[in-house]
């Protein structure tokens, strides 16, 4: 609930300058611009509410998961292998439980980056858990937890990696996302994958603890 707490507390102080930007003299106006404050309020904590009406959305991915396109045209549609391009750019998931269709969008730590690529150029233990050259990865940075949003060639070698927007640091995908470039002080984890029915499925969890770890 810390979560909605940060919410109303935000609403709260919205109102509060409301009242402070009209003045004294302004009632009638301090109310008005309050009343549209709170209004604005309600409407972005309805999402939250809903989120915690769908168990499981914060569930960590689980073996049998679907995957789908996270945003863009095609948000929510289950993803095949031929929606990727060989050599990229990269598509960005959520995992889906197959049996609720309860999409695991209700953490952060569930985003997933997928890519397909010429297995040639991967390592043996990177081509264990990828599914028709596909490969899935977590998509939060294992520095300051920023999302890793871009796909451009890397600094100090050929070819494309994952380049998070926030402190550049590199990884590449071909090789279990070990990092090339920046300050990032581990791989991105791996998800494998599996494909059934002709859809890309997780077959197993996280190769290893997703985002930021704790000191200590």
């Amino acid at each position: 609930m810390s979560g909605c707490d940060d919410k109303f507390r935000g609403c709260s102080e919205r109102v509060h300058v409301a009242f402070a930007a009209a003045g004294p003299d302004q009632t009638r106006r301090a109310l008005m611009l309050a009343a549209l404050a709170a209004g604005a309020c309600l409407a972005t904590t309805r999402p939250l509410a809903a989120e915690d009406e769908r168990p499981g959305s914060d569930d960590r991915p689980k073996a049998k998961d679907l995957l789908v396109f996270s945003d863009g045209d095609r948000q929510g549609d289950v993803i095949k292998p031929d929606d990727l391009a060989l050599g990229g750019p990269p598509v960005h998931a959520w995992p889906r439980d197959p049996k609720s269709a309860v999409i695991r969008d209700g953490s952060r730590l569930n985003e997933i980056i997928l890519v397909k690529l010429d297995p040639n150029d991967f390592d043996e233990e990177t081509r264990s858990f990828a599914a028709d050259n596909i490969l899935a990865y977590s998509a939060i940075c294992t520095h300051a937890g920023c999302s890793v949003t871009e796909w451009a060639k890397a600094t100090n070698a050929d070819g494309n990696v994952f380049k998070c927007p926030c402190h550049n640091s590199e990884f590449d995908p071909r090789h279990g996302a070990e990092i090339v470039f920046g300050p990032a002080p581990r791989r991105l984890p791996a998800l494998p994958l599996a494909i059934v029915d002709g859809a890309l499925v997780i077959s197993g969890p996280f190769t290893r603890k997703v985002g930021v770890l704790s000191a200590g």
